[in-house]
């Protein structure tokens, strides 16, 4: 995790985090024809009863048509007797988002104002991670409970959530992610994260808690972070925490903020270990500072290693210089996903919880233009993440879950860069939040 602006005598996320990508091209929008109904005598489980979200344009489409959603998912047979009616009022309907690598542990979203310290690095910005923790009055859960109703209320969907796991904490950040998904259950798809920010070899007891997390169930995933230029254990810190994803099933996900070969060896050490334990589709790398920098060669020949393994990554938008390759990377069938990383917490007072907002972020710090780069910066908070998730693109076609946002607007890039209100957000089929509210 990093800082987004310099504190004085200090590093700061942006010279850390920062982002330049030029997106793939547009794929092609394909909008629900107005028969888009479900057949009678199916029946809704939980998601609730049929619903018919009539009068809305899809992907700014100019003919509004009617959406029918039957047990959670669009369907294009005729609609059951007795659906609800649900009227967009010829808003555009567009894919809920999906946050692919976010700290919710460590906000401070809807409480006191927080004074940042300068800081040196990533031990500095641990060491306020743990003041933070001792000195907040309000728990974990409910902290991050605010930020991930924001982000629902925002329009997103799914959210990959790390929640810190040191000797500091326990697993107490981690249990407390945990109470704000199941607050949440029913609005929000999560998988958590056991982190180690404080390190994995180079803080004792850390790896102790990481195969607890695992063992008992509380997390889907594993981190990591750093193996050389943090950790400085490179073999022993990707043995063993491969060893606990291969021993109890979980995914891994790991930073990797070093560049140059201090991230390149790692990287082809996750490569390496993915294959031999066949963690095909399992295993995640986040921020990856190594690759911007590379040459097509280069890129491409761990491209096709990612690619075949189903390794994805993770990106933030803070600034131009080490944003992934994306449409290098995605032409190469790697999955990249976009994420908000800290809101609000002791790395930086920055952030807001809406990924529509860090879409729009990702277009304006690499300069695009064009429309079809606008569509790219949304496709990349939706289906990247989505990939990333191991979850079905919510792309608004038959069969697809019903995950989606109403807006007021002309078309996609208009709202990629005007950012408007989400008047009402669905998931599941399910109304979730109406005019940055959650209904519940």
């Amino acid at each position: 995790m990093t800082s987004i602006i310099p504190t004085s005598g200090g590093v700061s996320r942006r010279s850390m985090i920062a982002g330049a990508a030029a997106l793939a091209g547009t794929a092609a929008v394909t909008s629900p024809s107005a028969a888009a109904y479900a057949a009678p005598g199916e029946h809704s489980d939980r998601h609730g009863r049929p619903v018919v979200f009539r009068n809305v344009r899809p992907f700014g489409s100019a003919k509004a048509v009617d959406l029918t959603v039957v047990n959670g998912k669009i369907t294009d047979r005729p609609a059951p007797a007795g659906a609800q009616v649900v009227d967009g009022g010829g808003r555009i309907a567009l894919p809920s988002l999906v946050n692919a690598h976010v700290h919710p542990d460590k906000t401070t979203w809807g409480g006191a104002w927080v004074s940042r310290k300068p800081a040196d690095g990533i031990a500095d910005y641990a060491d306020q991670d743990a003041e933070l923790f001792r000195t907040q009055s309000r728990p974990v859960g409910e902290r991050a409970y605010g930020l991930m109703a924001r982000a629902v209320a925002t329009g997103t969907r799914a959210m990959r959530a790390h929640a810190d796991v040191a000797p500091e904490y326990d697993l107490a950040c981690a249990e407390g992610v945990a109470s704000a998904r199941d607050r949440l259950k029913g609005a929000l798809d999560v998988q958590i994260v056991a982190f180690p920010q404080h390190g994995v070899i180079r803080k004792p007891g850390t790896a102790k808690l990481l195969e607890e997390a695992a063992r008992t169930g509380l997390v889907d995933m594993i981190g990591g972070i750093d193996p050389i230029g943090f950790d400085d254990a490179l073999d022993e810190q990707l043995d063993l925490v491969f060893g606990i994803a291969d021993r109890h099933g979980t995914g891994l996900d790991i930073h990797l903020h070093d560049r140059g070969e201090n991230g390149l060896k790692p990287l082809r050490g996750i490569i390496d270990r993915t294959r031999a334990l066949s963690l095909r589709g399992k295993v995640t790398v986040s921020h990856v500072f190594c690759l911007p920098s590379l040459s097509d060669r280069e890129l491409g020949s761990l491209a096709g290693d990612l690619a075949d393994l189903d390794i994805s990554l993770t990106t933030v938008a803070y600034s131009e210089s080490t944003v992934l390759p994306i449409a290098r990377l995605r032409e190469r069938g790697v999955a990249v996903g976009l994420g908000t990383d800290g809101v609000r917490d002791a790395w930086s007072p920055f952030g807001n919880g809406d990924m529509l907002d860090r879409a729009h972020q990702l277009g304006l710090i690499t300069d695009i233009r064009l429309d079809e780069e606008l569509n790219d910066c949304y496709r990349v908070g939706t289906d990247g993440g989505s990939d990333v998730m191991h979850l079905p693109h919510a792309d608004l076609k038959p069969g697809s879950p019903a995950d989606f946002i109403l807006v007021r607007g002309e078309c996609l890039p208009q709202i990629v860069v005007d950012t408007p209100q989400r008047d009402m957000v669905v998931h599941g089929g399910r109304v979730v939040a109406r005019d940055g509210e959650l209904t519940d």
